[in-house]
């Protein structure tokens, strides 16, 4: 692999400003531009690749804007081979220089051997590690050892908009074939030692309103004989955490998973900073949401406010685990310690992917979180960036578990039943 090649193409995929998250006409654009050319690119290393449409978003103000398609692509249909799918999404957070960024964020920048741009870690870079890897076996005339499969979207930052409807309707006709599905849309919790994911939280968005009245009223005149809805407000938000970030709900600890004595055992060998990381927690099941409805009213209701409260759910995430005596979960493990030298941190991510959980719950395949960053890589943040090293060694990662893979589907394939 020549990683200077890839690079100008890591710089080609950032200078794309395909941004989801704010539902204007020309940021859309920019993403038909970005699929369409992850397209153009999975056709040159041979893939049938299907451009499915994924139809229109209705904006809250009547507005209606176009999806940008899915990504549906194939390498391979060997029987014999494994057949791995690999799930990459093409769309990033808005980012201005003007925000603190240190350069233009859609001009890849290397300082020091770091590679800063929007969606350099999140998640151009990976998907382009990935491509690499394959693109490597083409170079060298060597016959890909597994089958490989790509979905692709544009959404993911906005919610992943009509992909599990598709991933549903596909599960018997794409999906059919595949035994691993693989995800590389996360960070390491060290700079230097890679880690495997098994684990990740579910989340609950809520929506809080205090009302007063229909119209506004002068502070100077009417202060202090209304309740102020904002002190209201402040009130409540205050009543959800302590100073220490422990959660305020009653009963909300009651659905932590305890820690069982075999990730006891797995954590001590992981590189972790434990001051950094202390407020975390392993949340097993679903949060209902009348658990924070209740509190919030409980607290509202010790005011005496004159004013009105309402609370409501707007969005409920489930949380996702695996099983890593799977095999590509094995495999990793092994590629990891060609590739690094090293074993990796077994660990659970705080943050949440949903596709993982809709995967696991639709297809009902093995699937593997295998992050190529760094921890401080910053994605969502100011001067987003992935390390040359990681983008380079991790295109070797990949590689490496590919042939892993393929040697434990072979075992398998040869063991007596």
């Amino acid at each position: 692999m020549d990683p200077t090649l890839g690079n100008m193409t890591l710089r080609e995929w950032v200078a794309i400003e395909s941004d989801s998250i704010q539902p204007v006409p020309r940021l859309r654009e920019e993403l038909f531009t970005m699929m369409s050319l992850a397209a153009e690119v999975l056709r040159r290393l041979g893939a049938s690749v299907d451009v499915v449409d994924s139809g229109s978003q209705k904006l809250p103000d009547g507005q209606t804007l176009p999806i940008p398609p899915v990504i549906l692509a194939e390498l391979g249909n060997d029987p014999k081979k494994a057949t791995v799918c690999f799930y990459g999404h093409l769309d990033v957070q808005p980012a201005r220089q003007e925000d603190g960024w240190l350069t233009d964020p859609y001009t890849l920048t290397e300082v020091d051997g770091k590679l800063y741009g929007r969606g350099a870690t999140d998640n151009k870079g990976p998907v382009l590690a990935w491509i690499n890897a394959v693109s490597t076996f083409r170079a060298l005339e060597e016959d890909l050892p597994v089958n490989l499969k790509f979905i692709m979207e544009g959404m993911e930052e906005a919610g992943s908009l009509a992909l599990e409807e598709l991933v549903r309707r596909e599960k018997n006709q794409f999906f059919s074939s595949v035994d691993y599905i693989v995800i590389s849309d996360n960070l390491w919790i060290s700079q230097r030692k890679p880690a495997l994911i098994y684990g990740m939280r579910g989340n609950s968005y809520f929506t809080v309103e205090v009302k007063c009245r229909d119209q506004d009223f002068h502070s100077g005149t009417f202060g202090g004989i209304l309740n102020e809805p904002m002190a209201d407000l402040v009130a409540l938000l205050g009543g959800l955490v302590d100073a220490s970030g422990h959660i305020l709900v009653p009963g909300i600890y009651d659905h932590v998973a305890p820690l069982t004595e075999e990730e006891k055992k797995m954590y001590e060998a992981v590189d972790l900073d434990l001051e950094e990381y202390r407020n975390g927690s392993q949340v097993k099941r679903f949060l209902f949401d009348t658990k924070v409805e209740r509190h919030l009213q409980y607290i509202f209701s010790k005011r005496n406010s004159s004013n009105q409260m309402s609370v409501s759910m707007a969005l409920g995430l489930l949380p996702w685990t695996a099983n890593i005596t799977d095999n590509q979960y094995l495999a990793a493990k092994k590629a990891i310690k060609t590739v690094f030298g090293t074993e990796p941190d077994m660990i659970q991510d705080g943050s949440t992917i949903p596709i993982a959980r809709i995967f696991q719950d639709i297809i009902q395949k093995s699937v593997l979180m295998l992050p190529l960053g760094a921890v401080d890589d910053g994605e969502h943040a100011q001067n987003e960036k992935i390390n040359r090293w990681n983008y380079i060694e991790g295109s070797k990662l990949f590689a490496a578990f590919f042939l892993e893979v393929a040697q434990l589907h072979n075992n398998d394939r040869n063991s007596p039943a």
